[in-house]
C-alpha cells in the first residue's frame, strides 16, 4: 500500500512535465507568442505601406482629372473624338 502514493507522485510528475517541457508547453507558447508579434508587426508594416499606395493611387487618379480639367479649361484642349463648341457673349 505505501507503493501508491510513490506511483501517484510519479504520475503526476509526468503529467507536469509534459505540461511545462512538451509540445504544447510554457515554452512552446512563449515561442508561439513571439512568432505572432514578429508577424503582427510585419502585418503593420505592410497594411501601411498599402495604404500609402492607396492614397498614391487616389491622387494620380484626381491629379489626372484635374490636369484634364485645367487642360479644357484654359488651353482648349479636347479628346481626338470630341468636339469643342465655344459660345461667346450672351445677347440681350
Amino acid at each position: 500500500m505505501r507503493l501508491v502514493p510513490f506511483v501517484l507522485a510519479a504520475l503526476l510528475v509526468l503529467v507536469q512535465a509534459e505540461l511545462w517541457l512538451g509540445k504544447g508547453g510554457v515554452p512552446h507558447v512563449m515561442a508561439l507568442q513571439s512568432e505572432l508579434a514578429a508577424q503582427q508587426a510585419a502585418n503593420d508594416v505592410l497594411r501601411a505601406r498599402n495604404e500609402r499606395t492607396q492614397a498614391e493611387v487616389a491622387d494620380l487618379k484626381e491629379g489626372l482629372e484635374m490636369v484634364e480639367e485645367k487642360a479644357r479649361r484654359e488651353l482648349g484642349m479636347v479628346r481626338p473624338d470630341e468636339t469643342l463648341v465655344v459660345v461667346s457673349g450672351t445677347r440681350r
